[in-house]
């Protein structure tokens, strides 16, 4: 399967966790990011654990190898989950995604990679409309609150603090790519690359279980964190078409697939029964044109 089928399936995925892990983030909660760590280690880790026992051939020392990514990958989205207590998805998830020009630098300046020029188009094009729908979505969220004289909710204002767990985020990840684009390059295969991010975050729910059920005595009850697990179930498919389209080709996939977070607010606006504004409609569209330029190349 080609590298860009791979990232389309990723971006359909990872957009889903999104829209789901919104949904399960609870401003009230102060747990609600752990209880999401969780639910995707639980997942995450059972879908490594089908692949060693279906044959996949793995090393425990795979997870050292791979650490560094799975150190900043998951760093990132702590800190993802605990902004969207705090930020609408909309607003964050352009500026989380805009991680894939940091790695794009990162790869051309440190692995010499290469792109054409028509490829170098099509990437800032994404780039661009994922940092203009940021704009768009805080300049009509602003209108909208000042038009019905609405104070902004305490957990949603756009603070300082608000502002700095997407832009974290947006560092953090693309660092992580960089990484996993290195690791996969010179010094692990993909699928022993996959299983051992899934079993890192199995470890890291299990940390985040002893932290919130048995030290802070927090009462987790199943059916309540069904957009937690749903999430769950998005993020680890995403991750697992993911992996082998960044070890095809790092520096165009990785924009590419950053561009999620404009599917993610079509299905925020489908799932709320919100509209787009026809220039959220043209930012989106200038994304297609160079998602399907990459796609042609």
């Amino acid at each position: 399967m080609s590298w860009f089928i791979l990232a389309l399936i990723a971006i359909l995925f990872w957009s889903g966790s999104d829209v789901f892990s919104k949904v399960g983030s609870k401003a009230d909660d102060k747990y609600s990011h752990w209880k999401m760590v969780m639910a995707v280690g639980i997942v995450m880790g059972a879908h490594a654990i089908f692949l060693i026992a279906t044959g996949t051939s793995f090393n425990l020392f795979d997870i050292i190898t791979y650490m560094p990514a799975s150190f900043l990958y998951i760093l990132a989205m702590v800190v993802g989950y605990v902004g969207l207590r705090y930020i609408e998805l909309s607003v964050s998830s352009p500026i989380c995604n805009s991680s894939g020009a940091v790695a794009m630098v990162l790869c051309l300046v440190f692995l010499n990679e290469t792109m054409s020029a028509l490829q170098g188009f099509a990437v800032a094009l994404v780039i661009a409309a994922v940092i203009a729908l940021g704009f768009l979505e805080k300049k009509q969220d602003d209108a909208l609150r000042a038009a019905s004289n609405e104070a902004p909710d305490k957990k949603h204002t756009r603070s300082i603090i608000a502002i700095l767990f997407p832009i974290l985020y947006c560092i953090i990840d693309g660092l992580g790519t960089f990484a996993d684009a290195f690791l996969l390059d010179v010094k692990i295969a993909e699928e022993q690359a996959n299983i051992a991010y899934e079993l890192t975050f199995l470890m890291m729910a299990f940390a985040a279980f002893i932290y919130v059920v048995i030290i802070k005595k927090q009462k987790i009850v199943v059916w309540q964190e069904k957009p937690k697990m749903i999430a769950a179930l998005c993020e680890t498919a995403g991750q697992f078409a993911y992996i082998f389209a960044i070890g095809a080709n790092a520096v165009v996939a990785a924009p590419m697939i950053s561009s999620y977070c404009i599917v993610s607010v079509v299905w925020s606006r489908i799932f709320l029964k919100e509209k787009l504004s026809w220039q959220q409609y043209a930012v989106i569209a200038a994304a297609g044109v160079g998602i399907a330029i990459l796609g042609i190349e």
